[in-house]
């Protein structure tokens, strides 16, 4: 009969944040839009069972005004975003 391997150190039950890309979020929304979590489940971006928090990412181009909210972001998509006029709470 064969052992069990021990499993070893320490597994985090909070998941990565999941990511998106400024190219899908200016292709998913019309302009003024409020980009959350919910609305990016309701255009099909992430899914809708993740527990996890989303990262909006910098690869892509901006050229209408969002509002982003209860999203983190990356400090080249903050800078492209606030460039075209958005907004992040």
């Amino acid at each position: 009969m064969l052992a069990t391997p021990k499993s070893r150190g320490f597994i985090s039950g909070k998941g990565k944040l999941l990511p998106v890309n400024l190219d899908a979020i200016q292709e998913a929304f019309k302009d003024g839009a409020v980009v959350t979590p919910a609305a990016l489940v309701k255009r099909g971006l992430i899914s809708a069972g993740a527990n996890r928090g989303v990262k909006i990412l910098g690869r892509g181009e901006v050229t209408m005004k969002l509002t982003v909210k209860n999203c983190e972001v990356s400090a080249k998509a903050k800078e492209k975003i606030e460039a075209a006029g958005g907004t992040l709470i």
